[in-house]
């Protein structure tokens, strides 16, 4: 499963990051690390983008770019 197929409220822990190069160790660099918990607070609108909670803090991800993300739900 994906980051990017995750409900709202929901809460989940990432496996992996499938994304290689410059965009995943931008993912990395955000905190996107293996073992990190992460709660979905909302979607967008109109799709794009999505709003994280991990380690405290905010973020937003395109989903193409929450794709890239593994993640087991908890």
């Amino acid at each position: 499963m994906t980051l990017d197929e995750i409900k709202p409220d929901q809460e989940c822990e990432i496996v992996d990051i499938t994304s290689e190069g410059i965009m995943g160790q931008r993912l990395l660099d955000m905190g996107f690390i293996p073992g990190t918990r992460i709660k979905v607070i909302r979607n967008a609108p109109l799709v794009d983008p999505v709003e994280f909670e991990l380690k405290g803090y905010h973020i937003s991800l395109r989903h193409s770019e929450a794709k890239q993300v593994e993640v087991s739900l908890l």
